[in-house]
């Protein structure tokens, strides 16, 4: 319909009456195409002319003239209207090429949309497939070793120490106060080592490689602990921060390199500050519960144990779990960047 009152426009200007004839290119530059600036645009140019009876009008159409303009595309793209910037897409292809012109125009569109959307799906299903597959071996893992579960819920209850801190704390405490435990939460000394679990204590003393058992002192009673070889001072003589369950305790000479000494605590719910007395004490505020296999598994396995052992805290106390808390802080800076709209009935699904 507008190009039909082009049309009659310039027909009607046309029809003013000259002697002389003379040829127009309707549009001049523009040529006969679909003006960006609506039908007006050939209003104004009829109107910038005198045509005379006799004029020729020359409807150049717009694959005879260079309009390509190699202008580059511009729109921004926004998450919250993407179909606002699909708009400026087919505007900005409308322009530069012939796609529109073509009879076949909807359905090869709709091809491309089909394509990608289906593509975007099998994107979709790989993901959500490697999601389940870690899901099922961090459920495995849990099922295998429940101490993982009681190790996350320590991590999340207990904040997080910066690295810096924890060094700069265990060098004070080794000059004021008790010292860090080692791994084994115990205590590496110049000759021995130690550490425990709520049950036990374990001690490992080296010795000179080949020696034998019958070299090897090695005394414990309820209260007292001597370790040493014969003919030299003992390496470990006092009293135990404990009494121990004699009959429950043994030592053994390892691959003739050390002697290892297992000690069966008489109160296994509470942990020892030092091994003997006279000897450094640990701080037991840092003691972990057990030796960490958490960090024994790779990145995404410990990723996902972290968030489900969260995620059933969260329902267990009535909260939101990470994905709800996800789409909730996307939903707030949804609502904060579209204050005109009225969310007052949005939900988070």
């Amino acid at each position: 319909m507008s190009y039909l009152v082009a049309v009659m426009v310039v027909v009607a200007a046309a029809l003013v009456p000259v002697s002389t004839g003379k040829t127009y290119i309707v549009g001049d530059s523009l040529g006969w195409t679909v003006p960006p600036e609506g039908v007006v645009a050939y209003s104004d140019w009829a109107s910038r002319h005198k045509f005379m009876a006799g004029d020729i009008l020359d409807y150049e159409e717009e694959d005879q003239m260079q309009t390509t303009s190699n202008k580059p595309f511009t729109a921004a793209f926004d998450p919250s209207n993407p179909l606002g910037f699909l708009e400026k897409v087919f505007e900005f292809v409308a322009r530069e090429s012939d796609l529109f012109k073509s009879d076949s125009l909807i359905k090869d569109v709709s091809a491309v949309v089909r394509m990608v959307k289906e593509k975007v799906e099998v994107e979709e299903k790989k993901r959500k497939e490697l999601k389940a597959e870690r899901i099922v071996r961090a459920e495995k893992k849990l099922k295998e070793d429940p101490l993982l579960a009681t190790e996350v819920k320590k991590k999340e209850l207990e904040p997080e120490v910066m690295e810096e801190e924890k060094g700069s704390d265990a060098k004070e405490e080794e000059k004021n106060g008790p010292r860090a435990p080692n791994k084994g939460n115990g205590l590496d000394m110049d000759k021995y080592s130690w550490g425990q679990s709520l049950q036990e204590v374990n001690v490992v003393v080296p010795v000179p490689p080949g020696t034998k058992s019958r070299f090897i002192v090695c005394e414990f009673k309820k209260n007292y602990l001597k370790v040493g070889l014969k003919g030299h001072p003992p390496v470990i003589d006092g009293e135990l921060f404990q009494p121990i369950k004699v009959d429950d305790s043994f030592w053994s000479l390892e691959d003739q390199k050390s002697v290892s000494i297992l000690l069966t605590k008489q109160n296994q719910m509470e942990w020892w500050k030092y091994l003997v007395k006279g000897e450094p004490e640990i701080n037991i505020q840092k003691v972990e519960p057990e030796t960490s296999k958490l960090s024994d598994l790779d990145a995404e396995t410990r990723s996902t144990v972290e968030k489900m052992m969260f995620d059933q805290r969260q329902k267990s106390m009535g909260l939101p779990t990470s994905d709800e808390m996800q789409k909730q802080e996307m939903l707030k800076k949804f609502m904060a960047e579209h204050p005109e709209m009225d969310f007052s009935g949005a939900k988070v699904c």
